[in-house]
Parts: structure tokens; C-alpha cells; sequence
């Protein structure tokens, strides 16, 4: 019988809300039995979106300080809470599954079996849940691609948050570590194709937070260039948060094992939901239908007619610009969009613009 701290969990989850939020099914209780001790669960519980201090958590529920620093401690190395550097004293917060506990509990690149127990556990729980709830409709675009900005074509005006370097040049702090969609999927015995692991990066302080935490490596700006440009040549798109200013991670997606992207083409209109604000233009002069942009399309948005013209399915296209850098004759180039909305300045923007579309949807 399932104990009292993890039903009680299945409600603290499903309040914090996100992909894959707690979903009363078995498979729930499978993973986070796995994931959480009875202690580390009902500390779970207790912990709140808004940090706060140990000594404050301590008392809010009438324990001895050092005992819940000692669980709290526990948890943030095994990436089950967030922990930021306060003044004078750490501050945790309670996370969702995603973003966070997911992404968190594979960023070392761990192969232990418990490693790939947990990988097994996450895929049958995200079944389970899509199994239940179907497709969850996007109302408003919350991640957004980054181009390839050597692709675009000269005379567009690209803005700084259009540029991966922009974020790069912008943070001192910069770390990287394993992708956890694809090395679940590794873990699990699926064919990653090749593609590199250690490509997802972090800025700032949450970049020291995977580091010191979670076994994230501190890179410099020439390495996380590097990792870039190995993510382009491998075919892989950047992705983050759609919003101009607030972004402290950057995903290299692909389309077999990337949950963003593979929810993303379960939409109506991908498109909308996931795009840089740039698409290809194709110069047929140059163009010798080897269909290598075909190949590499993530969202499968390329096709040849009769003629050998390329034929682009602008509901799907992201605009991410893979099919530019792998073209071997240079026939491609990004350009504009026209009237493509500026995102979102930061990420409170962002959200008030997430609730705003819910309201419309709601009363429609």
C-alpha cells in the first residue's frame, strides 16, 4: 500500500503544475517511491515555489534546524530541490518534474542500474500521463529557437536575442552537462544516432548551481562555443525560453528523443508554437537535390516537387536554420519573417502572457 507522504506528494506535484504534473496512476507512485525517501518526500511537501531559509523551513514545521539542512542538503545533490545562494544563507524551493527534477536527476551522465531503473520509471510515468490527459494543446509559446545566425541572409536585421553568442558573450558563468532526453533514451537502450550528450548549457546561477550541485562542468566561452558548433554540425537545433532577456539554460534538441520538440509537433500549427522568426530561402541556381536539407530538417518540414524544387511546409518549419548548415553547396540562407512577434522581455512577462492566453482559451 502506497504510504500517506506520497499521496500527499501527488498533490504538492500536481499543484506545481508543468509537463508531466502528478497524475494519480501507478507508474506515479512507481517513480517517485524511486526518486524520494518517506523523508525526502515529506520534505517535498513542506517546501514552497518562493525560497526560503532552512532555520525558516525549520520552523514553519517545528523541526530541529540541522536535521532539515542535513535533508534539504540531500535532496539539492540529488537534484530533487533548487538551491540558491542567499544572503548569508542557502535558500531552497520546491521544483516540478519538468523543468527540473527530469532534467536535474541526468545531468551528471550517471550509467549506474539505478540510473537506468529511474530512465525506465520517467518513460512509463510520461506514458501513463499522455495516455490519460492526450495532447496537451499550446495556447502560448513558452520555449523558442535560437538560428544559426551565419545562415541568415545578408541585409536582415538580426536582433542580439536572436544570436546564441549574445548569451554566451553576456555570462561569466557558464556550465554544461548531459542532455537528459537523450541520454534517458541511451539509458533505455534506444539509439541516440551519434548525437552528442554533454551539450545542454546553463548561465549565471543556475549554471553554478548544476556545477556545484549535480555534476555540471564549468566551461569557457571558446569551450561553449565549441559545443555549439558541434551541436550544428550534428544537426541539432537551440532552444530556450521565449523571452529576450531572462534566459538561463540552452537546450541542442533533436527530433527523436527531445521532449519540447516531440510535444511541439503534436500541435496543430508547430510553427506557431516553436520558432526563431526566421525561414529558409532556397538558391536553385546553386541547389543539386542532393536532399540533405531533407535529412536534417528537425520537424520534417522539407520536401522535393516533381522538378526537384524544395517545398517548404511553413506550418512546421521551425526556423532553426540545420538545413543552412548542412547544405554542402551553401544553397540555403534564413531570412525574417515579416511582422514575427518580439517575444516576451522576461520571463514574468512570459508568464503573464502564458495566463492571459489561458484566460482567452477559458473563456472561449
Amino acid at each position: 500500500m502506497t504510504q500517506k507522504v506520497y499521496k500527499d506528494l501527488l498533490e504538492v506535484m500536481t499543484k506545481r503544475g508543468g509537463p508531466y504534473a502528478g497524475l494519480d496512476v501507478p507508474e506515479f507512485y512507481a517513480l517517485v517511491e524511486a526518486l524520494f525517501t518517506p523523508e525526502e518526500a515529506a520534505m517535498n511537501n513542506v517546501l514552497l515555489r518562493k525560497p526560503a531559509r532552512a532555520e525558516d523551513i525549520a520552523g514553519r514545521i517545528g523541526r530541529d534546524e540541522n536535521e532539515v539542512t542535513g535533508i534539504l542538503e540531500r535532496m539539492a545533490d540529488k537534484g530533487l530541490c533548487m538551491v540558491l545562494q542567499g544572503p548569508g544563507a542557502p535558500l531552497y524551493q520546491g521544483i516540478p518534474f519538468m523543468p527540473g527534477i527530469f532534467e536535474f536527476r541526468f545531468i551528471s551522465g550517471g550509467e549506474t542500474e539505478h540510473d537506468k531503473r529511474i530512465a525506465e520509471l520517467v518513460h512509463a510515468y510520461k506514458k501513463a500521463y499522455e495516455s490519460a490527459k492526450g495532447i496537451e494543446k499550446i495556447n502560448y509559446p513558452v520555449t523558442r529557437v535560437i538560428p544559426v545566425a551565419r545562415t541568415i541572409k545578408a541585409g536582415n536585421v538580426i536582433h542580439t536575442y536572436q544570436q546564441v553568442m549574445t548569451y554566451i558573450q553576456k555570462y561569466d558563468s557558464i556550465g554544461v552537462g548531459t542532455c537528459y532526453c537523450r541520454q534517458a533514451a541511451r539509458l533505455r537502450g534506444e539509439d541516440i544516432h551519434g548525437m552528442p550528450l554533454e551539450v545542454c548549457m546553463w548561465f549565471g546561477e543556475m549554471a553554478d548551481h548544476i556545477i556545484r550541485r549535480l555534476g555540471g562542468r564549468r566551461i569557457t566561452k571558446q569551450e561553449a562555443k565549441d559545443i555549439l558548433d558541434r551541436c550544428e554540425e550534428a544537426g541539432l537545433l537551440h532552444m530556450s525560453r521565449n523571452t529576450t532577456e531572462d534566459i538561463d539554460f540552452m537546450c541542442n534538441c533533436d527530433r527523436w528523443h527531445c521532449q519540447v520538440v516531440a510535444n511541439i509537433l503534436k500541435q496543430p500549427r508547430p510553427a506557431w508554437a516553436f520558432n526563431s522568426g526566421f525561414q529558409p530561402v532556397f538558391d536553385s541556381e546553386s541547389c543539386v537535390s542532393c536532399e540533405t536539407c531533407i535529412e536534417r530538417c528537425p520537424p520534417q518540414a522539407l520536401s522535393m516537387d516533381g522538378n526537384n524544387a524544395q517545398i517548404l511546409n511553413t506550418d512546421l518549419c521551425f526556423g532553426c536554420g540545420v538545413c543552412a548548415t548542412g547544405c554542402p553547396e551553401g544553397a540555403i540562407s534564413m531570412e525574417a519573417k515579416a511582422d514575427f512577434p518580439v517575444p516576451p522581455k522576461t520571463a514574468k512577462e512570459l508568464a503573464a502572457a502564458f495566463r492571459s492566453s489561458a484566460e482567452v482559451k477559458s473563456e472561449g
